[in-house]
């Protein structure tokens, strides 16, 4: 209980902090490149191209889902994908690369994670807003149902911070960590709801389990399908705030157990 209440002391504490270093995370990441920023809306945007073109045109033939274009029903639910996704990928090696940098002075480390997570984070918002745009275009406008946004987005970051706190400590103490993390995103990318929706009422209560489903449809109901998931799903909803709670705990807990003996494992 202890290195649970400390941890997230140390979070609310620093709030300030890992918004600052998020910032220039955030400008270091992309100082090389000629279109900077940018580069955060363009890469999701051609993957999702690719997505569309292979799915959409090819193995669909561009039919509709539940009676919504593919193409709309695509970028809505795998909007958030991209930033989960990297900022896991991101957070995983956070401490183990950014320790030394950091390891002889008093730095509370559990906001390494954390504001790497928050420097894709910014990324996440514009994209977010270029495909409610789309969505406005293709005749889908904001609704009452949309503030709905203001519960899973904050949910995308919270679930993708405590993720990170808990395999970034791992990344330290194994190696293999950062390998191990990436083929399980692959596997979680497609055992989920992002591109498809099986029919197998068994496949689908196991992808249920997988937190990104909850999030793409979650996403969907709010910009789409018009209706209010978290309450028709509370049974979904409470899950998946319960898994967040556990591998906040779980992260606490491991995170300051190995804490001061992390330049042993460098």
């Amino acid at each position: 209980m202890n290195a649970i209440c400390f941890v997230l002391k140390e979070q609310l504490k620093n709030l300030y902090l890992i918004k600052r270093l998020a910032d220039f995370q955030l400008r270091i990441s992309n100082h090389n490149n000629y279109l900077g920023v940018a580069w955060e809306i363009i890469n999701p945007a051609m993957q999702i191209a690719v997505y569309w073109f292979v799915f959409g045109l090819g193995l669909r033939n561009n039919t509709t889902h539940d009676g919504i274009p593919f193409i709309y029903w695509l970028i809505v639910g795998i909007s958030m994908w991209f930033f989960v996704n990297q900022g896991v990928l991101e957070g995983t090696k956070s401490i183990s690369s950014k320790y030394n940098q950091v390891a002889k002075m008093k730095f509370p480390l559990s906001i390494i994670p954390s504001y790497i997570v928050f420097s894709r984070f910014y990324g996440h918002l514009g994209l977010l807003m270029i495909v409610l745009i789309l969505c406005f275009f293709g005749g889908y406008s904001p609704s009452i149902y949309s503030l709905q946004l203001l519960i899973y987005v904050p949910y995308a970051l919270i679930l993708t911070i405590v993720i990170s706190l808990l395999t970034s400590t791992l990344g330290v103490l194994i190696r293999d960590t950062q390998m191990v993390v990436q083929s399980l995103m692959r596997i979680i990318f497609f055992v989920s709801s992002i591109l498809y929706t099986p029919k197998n009422e068994i496949v689908m209560t196991v992808m249920k389990l997988n937190p990104i489903y909850f999030l793409a449809e979650g996403y969907r109901a709010s910009v789409l399908h018009h209706e209010w998931y978290f309450i028709e799903h509370w049974h979904l909803t409470l899950y998946n705030l319960v898994l967040v709670v556990i591998l906040f705990i779980v992260g606490s807990i491991l995170h300051m157990r190995y804490r001061d003996h992390f330049a042993d494992f460098m």
